[in-house]
C-alpha cells in the first residue's frame, strides 16, 4: 500500500474534519438557543396574519429552521392547518434545506465567505420568488388542508426526541413537547439554558458521525481518486456539467454533510465549481426523501413546481457562481 497516499488521505480528513467540528459545535449551540428563546409556534402565527410578505417571511423562517426533513414537514402541516397560503408554505420549504445554520457553516468552512455569501443570496432569492410565483398562478391552492392532513404525519427524527411525544402532541416541532424528555410530566420551571445546550449536544451528535464520514471519504478521494473521472463528467464550466450535477444530486441524496468536504476534493481534482453548488442545492434542497415527505403536505402540481423550482435554483446558481468566481 503506498504510504504517501496514507498520509495524503489521514492529512486530508484530519484538516477538513476538525475544522468542521468546530464550526458544527458553535453552530449547534447557537441553534439549541435560538429554537430555544424563538417560539416557532409564534412565528407560524406570524406567517398566518402577514400574507404579504408570506414568501418573504416564509424563506426567512426556512433559515431557523436546521432539522430533518421529517422535522420541517410537521412544521409545514401545521402552517397548512393555520391556513398560511402555499406561496409562503413554498418560500419555507425551499428555504429550510438550503439556507439554514447548518448548510451555510459547512459551506462556508469548505468554499469560503465569498462563495458562501454568493449562495445565501441566490438560494434566498430563489426560495423567495419560488414562493411568490406560485402565489400567483393556478396552482396556488395545491396545498394540503383539514382532512386531507389526517393520518399523513411524519415520522419525528429530530435528535433527542421525548419518547412521550406521542401522535396526539401538537406537531409544529418535533424536537419539543409540553412534556419532559425523561418522566412524561410537564415542567413547572423550565430552564432554557439547559434545555439549549442538551439540544444542542444532541444536534451535535447526529450531525457529527456524517461529517466525519464526509471527511474521510474526502481524505480517501483526495489520495485516490483519479483526476481525469471528475473532469469527464463534471469539469470545466460548461452547462452540460452543471445541468448533469444538478439532476444527479436528486437520486444520489448526498447529505450536506458529507457532500460538502467531498465537494472540495472534486474540486481539486478538476470539478468545476458551478457544478459543485449545483449538486448540494439539487441534492440538499429536492432529493427523493425530501421529495416524498412534501408529498405529505402538497399535492401533486405543487410537489412538481417545488422540483422546478429547486433544480431550476440550482442550474442557475450554479451558472452564476461560476460566472462571477
Amino acid at each position: 500500500m503506498d504510504l504517501e497516499k496514507l498520509q495524503i488521505a489521514l492529512g486530508e480528513f484530519i484538516h477538513v474534519g476538525g475544522a468542521l467540528v468546530i464550526v458544527i459545535g458553535v453552530v449547534s449551540i447557537l441553534t439549541g438557543f435560538m429554537r430555544e428563546y424563538i417560539p416557532q409556534e409564534k412565528l407560524q402565527r406570524l406567517l398566518a396574519k402577514h400574507e404579504k410578505r408570506g414568501p418573504l417571511l416564509g424563506a426567512l423562517f426556512g433559515t431557523l429552521t436546521p432539522f430533518c426533513s421529517a422535522s420541517v414537514v410537521p412544521i409545514t402541516m401545521g402552517m397548512a392547518t393555520m391556513g398560511v397560503s402555499l406561496g409562503t408554505v413554498m418560500s419555507f420549504l425551499i428555504s429550510a434545506p438550503l439556507c439554514n445554520f447548518i448548510v451555510l457553516a459547512m459551506v462556508y468552512t469548505v468554499f469560503g465567505f465569498k462563495i458562501t455569501a454568493l449562495y445565501l443570496v441566490i438560494t434566498l432569492c430563489a426560495a423567495v420568488c419560488g414562493g411568490w410565483i406560485i402565489s400567483k398562478t393556478p396552482w396556488r391552492n395545491e396545498i394540503k388542508r383539514g382532512d386531507e392532513l389526517e393520518g399523513k404525519k411524519a415520522a419525528p427524527c429530530c435528535p433527542a426526541a421525548p419518547p412521550c411525544c406521542a401522535e396526539s402532541e401538537p406537531e409544529t416541532d418535533c424536537g419539543r413537547s409540553p412534556c419532559d424528555g425523561s418522566s412524561g410530566e410537564k415542567e413547572t420551571e423550565p430552564n432554557r439554558p439547559r434545555d439549549a445546550m442538551r439540544f444542542a449536544m444532541a444536534l451535535f451528535k447526529k450531525i457529527i458521525p456524517y461529517v466525519l464520514l464526509g471527511a474521510l471519504i474526502s481524505g480517501v478521494s483526495a489520495a485516490y481518486l483519479s483526476p481525469g473521472i471528475v473532469e469527464k463528467y463534471v469539469g470545466g464550466d460548461s452547462l452540460l456539467s452543471i445541468v448533469i450535477a444538478a439532476v444527479i444530486g436528486v437520486p444520489v441524496y448526498l447529505r450536506i454533510e458529507m457532500a460538502v468536504p467531498l465537494l472540495k476534493v472534486l474540486i481539486v481534482k478538476g470539478m468545476g465549481i458551478g457544478p459543485a453548488i449545483a449538486l448540494i442545492i439539487g441534492g440538499t434542497g429536492a432529493s427523493l426523501p425530501e421529495i416524498a415527505l412534501v408529498s405529505s403536505v402538497l399535492k401533486p402540481k405543487a410537489v412538481i413546481a417545488f422540483v422546478g423550482i429547486v433544480l431550476a435554483t440550482a442550474i442557475l446558481g450554479g451558472i452564476l457562481i461560476q460566472s462571477i468566481v
